[in-house]
């Protein structure tokens, strides 16, 4: 009898210490992506640095230029003997314009003092997070160590739980792949379309004194500016979670899909369905539509085809993907024994099928395309 509270207490303790490790992973996902971070920002916060010195030397220049020009302007308004009609009036052009660019440096400059202080104060409040995040990851790690101590049972899951642990650094590692995309993609898109958009803002008010005739321009400009950007936003969102998926399924997912991909890069994907379509759980429709939207990417990417096929057969106890193309292929040894393999994509797609408890084959020589065939059990995932 003194077996039974024995193995509780140790149910107990591992229940414990799972939930300990799951916390510990979320605080490296949390350093991880804090880290990454403090990168992009420092990077830009050098970036708007150079900029805002560039432009403070300029308008210093400018600032002696324009006093020049306004003492020109002075000394041909005082003797109407000695300078002509046209002397005053190139002196007085130079002069306005040397203000109005003046005037535009300066509301620049005001742009990215105000950027420069909002990412000094971003990257200090990043800059501590991680440092709490480090303190916290190594607390946890005290904990967990003193409570494996003294668990000797526990040995028989050190393989599993390694291997456990090496398909969550996977996951973290390509998830803060796809955060860096997305952050790109709003750092080179929506946020400099933004910034654009104050700043022609706020030369269009300049404008309402200055010149009233050309606000109907600049504003047709911004309007266009602000329409981009929204597709730029709409891209994002998509990329990062399609509705339709959630909304319709699978199938329909990826018909829209190949009909938008074709629109914006020309390749043209065949789609063919087989089977009783059905809604699976929605992780599961997540990570195939991923793992057919990266072989399609890899297809664009490496290929150098207008066409391919993608054939999809949805059985009672599982599913089955066939994507093909006639393309260039590669050399699928040397591709799996290099370590920069993931540029083909090939180990974000094999994971995520290990995942599914799936398997995955690829066919593929040089010159003769490429070939991959998934198939993935459903009987735990209707």
């Amino acid at each position: 009898m003194r077996g039974e509270p024995i193995s509780t207490l140790d149910r107990i303790v591992k229940e414990t210490i799972e939930a300990i490790e799951r916390s510990q992973a979320q605080l490296y996902d949390i350093a991880e992506n804090t880290r990454t971070e403090v990168n992009l920002v420092s990077s830009e916060l050098t970036a708007v640095k150079n900029e805002l010195n560039a432009i403070i030397t300029e308008v210093d220049k400018l600032e002696r230029a324009e006093k020049r020009a306004r003492l020109r302007l002075a000394e041909v308004s005082r003797d109407f003997n000695r300078y002509t009609e046209q002397d005053i009036k190139t002196a007085y052009d130079t002069a306005y314009n040397l203000q109005i660019e003046l005037i535009k440096l300066r509301e620049k400059e005001k742009v990215l003092q105000y950027r420069r202080n909002h990412l000094e104060m971003s990257l200090r409040r990043l800059q501590t997070t991680v440092q709490r995040a480090e303190k916290l990851i190594s607390q946890v790690g005290v904990v967990l160590t003193y409570l494996n101590g003294g668990l000797h049972d526990l040995s028989l899951k050190l393989g599993e739980l390694q291997q456990t642990q090496q398909m969550a650094l996977s996951i973290i590692r390509a998830q803060e792949e796809e955060r860096k995309r997305v952050a790109r993609e709003i750092h080179d898109g929506p946020a400099q379309s933004m910034a654009n958009i104050v700043m022609r803002a706020e030369y269009c008010l300049k404008l309402l004194d200055k010149d009233p005739g050309k606000i109907r321009e600049e504003l047709l400009a911004l309007q266009n500016i602000v329409m981009l950007s929204l597709q730029d936003v709409r891209k994002i969102i998509f990329d990062l979670r399609p509705m339709v998926l959630d909304d319709l399924g699978l199938a329909p997912a990826l018909k829209r899909y190949f009909a938008t991909y074709k629109e914006q890069y020309g390749l043209e994907i065949e789609f063919l369905f087989f089977g009783q379509e059905r809604r699976l759980d929605s992780t599961v429709e997540a990570a195939l539509f991923r793992i057919i939207q990266e072989a399609v990417n890899n297809i664009k990417k490496h290929a150098q085809v207008n066409s391919a096929l993608v054939k999809m057969e949805m059985l009672p106890d599982k599913i089955t993907i066939s994507i093909r193309d006639m393309g260039k292929g590669f050399d699928l040894n040397s591709v799996q024994g290099d370590k920069d393999c993931n540029g083909y994509g090939l180990v974000g797609i094999r994971e995520r099928v290990q995942l599914l408890n799936g398997e995955m084959k690829i066919n593929t020589a040089p010159g003769k395309g490429t070939h991959i065939s998934i198939s993935i059990p459903l009987q735990d995932q209707a």
